[in-house]
């Protein structure tokens, strides 16, 4: 009896054994695509919806995935092929412009006192210039790289399509088989999906999807009054406005200083007035989005994004707070409280 029971034990042992090394080596298989297959479930996350309306007017879910693809391929590739170049062009025009700037003039008018010494004057000048070229130098070596890297890149997008087809096919077999490998109750099972699709929502459609929109206002309001570079103004405005707690103020705001010190008067106040509508918009927009759903602190966001920057590149701005939020969400099923969470919060706003 106790040799079975040694057996036993040394049978599970091994199988654990077995297991945790095909998944290290699966791991690093698969590292170098990861983020193109976690990119490709984001938007089969993302786009399931739109695959739900086309399998009900078609009855095949073949079909409905494939019709789904094609319009994510038409949204991607169009505006890249049509727009990189552009950005391309208008960020090295815009940076060249900003080393010509000189912008202790305007900040001696603003803060005489501050600026009253000319060798503190003449410091700072010398770090904004700084600053100004080594950014202009990593914009254009991270757009260098971008061209280099292109038949990876290529190759990361058919990963991505791919995963995006069939996570987006088979999510009910996918859902079901993730269900019957973790190791919890149903209940917790349940609550734990239930947190985790609700937070995905919060983030993705209440930070990522508002962030586009208000980006983009921000953005027509820079074509509307001519603003020189509007193009790429507009794609760091959409980043920016994706950022909790700093939003498109952080892009339209310079804008609008430079507008006005360029005597522009009119451009810059209809510039502002698009701004200020932009950066408001999400008080109307976010209760619409995630109206009863459970969301994450925004400085908790805002820490996952930077820290998912840091980490996976500017993808980390969607990955790095689910990240967080699973955690959390996890922590959250274990403290099992009836009192309101302080890091996960439950919306009960109505529609």
């Amino acid at each position: 009896m106790e040799k079975k029971n040694n057996d036993e034990q040394f049978n599970k042992l091994m199988t654990i054994i077995i297991v945790i090394s095909l998944a290290v080596l699966v791991f690093f298989l698969v590292k170098p695509l990861l983020l193109a297959i976690i990119s490709g479930i984001i938007l089969a996350f993302v786009f399931s919806p739109v695959y739900d309306w086309f399998y009900k007017k078609t009855n095949s879910k073949n079909l409905s995935a494939t019709i789904v693809l094609v319009i994510i391929v038409l949204i991607i590739i169009i505006p890249i092929w049509y727009f990189t170049p552009i950005i391309i062009k208008q960020s090295i025009q815009l940076f060249s412009a900003s080393q010509q700037i000189d912008l202790i003039v305007p900040l001696k008018k603003i803060f005489p006192s501050l600026f009253a010494s000319d060798a503190f004057s003449t410091e700072v000048g010398i770090i904004f210039k700084n600053f100004i070229l080594k950014t202009s130098n990593q914009v254009t070596n991270t757009l260098a790289q971008i061209i280099l890297n292109a038949p990876v890149l290529v190759l990361q997008f058919l990963v991505v399509a791919f995963t995006f087809f069939f996570v987006l096919r088979d999510k009910e077999m996918l859902i079901e088989y993730v269900r019957s490998i973790l190791p919890f109750s149903k209940d917790i099972e349940d609550k734990l999906f239930n947190y985790s699709k609700s937070i995905t929502s919060s983030v993705i459609y209440g930070q990522i999807f508002i962030g586009i929109i208000q980006g983009i206002i921000a953005g027509i309001g820079f074509f509307i009054f001519g603003v020189p570079n509007a193009l790429f103004l507009t794609l760091l405005a959409i980043v920016a406005s994706m950022i909790p707690m700093i939003g498109p103020v952080l892009i339209w705001v310079p804008v609008v200083i430079y507008l006005f010190i360029a005597g522009n008067n009119f451009s810059a106040i209809g510039v502002a007035i698009f701004g200020i509508f932009a950066s408001s918009i999400d008080n109307f927009l976010k209760p619409i989005f995630i109206s009863r759903r459970t969301r994450m602190h925004s400085s908790l966001v805002l820490i996952g994004m930077i820290g998912g920057l840091f980490l996976f590149g500017i993808l980390g701005f969607i990955l790095g707070p689910l990240i967080l939020a699973y955690l959390l969400v996890i922590l959250e099923i274990y403290r099992n409280k009836k009192t309101p969470g302080l890091i996960i919060v439950e919306n009960t706003e109505k529609k």
